[in-house]
């Protein structure tokens, strides 16, 4: 057996790949959750009113950024929560960062790199589903 047949042996551990994209995506997006339970979303309306949207739609965020990254974490309804995250990231792209979509930083990187890592990162976890690790056993 080789090197590198016995490394790729040794790291080849799905599951806890999966466990460890929802942690770390739950549990990064809580943190903008608890922005929103602490100071409101009432921010938010203006921006869907702007966009002829219902200003409803502001409670939305309760969803996406507290409730599905608490299923992703825990493994419970993950396909499902991970869409609501993903519809979540859209809004938030779309609404609040799409003026910036072509803009760079000082570095060169792109300006909306974080919200495409989350974006993308709740369709990875809604294809790959939560894995052994997971209250729902998907």
């Amino acid at each position: 057996m080789t090197l590198l047949t016995k490394f790729n042996h040794a790291v080849d551990h799905p599951n806890a790949g999966r466990l460890l994209i929802r942690l770390l995506l739950g549990g990064l997006m809580l943190f903008h959750g608890f922005f929103k339970l602490t100071h409101g979303v009432s921010w938010i309306a203006p921006i869907l009113s702007a966009h002829h949207l219902p200003s409803l739609l502001a409670y939305g965020a309760y969803i996406g950024e507290i409730v599905a990254p608490l299923c992703i974490i825990v493994g419970l309804f993950t396909r499902i929560a991970a869409v609501a995250y993903t519809v979540n990231m859209v809004f938030a792209v779309v609404l609040i960062a799409g003026a910036n979509f072509w803009d760079t930083t000082d570095v060169g990187a792109w300006a909306l790199e974080t919200e495409a890592l989350y974006l993308v990162g709740g369709l990875v976890v809604m294809l790959l589903g939560a894995g052994k690790y997971s209250i729902s056993k998907e």
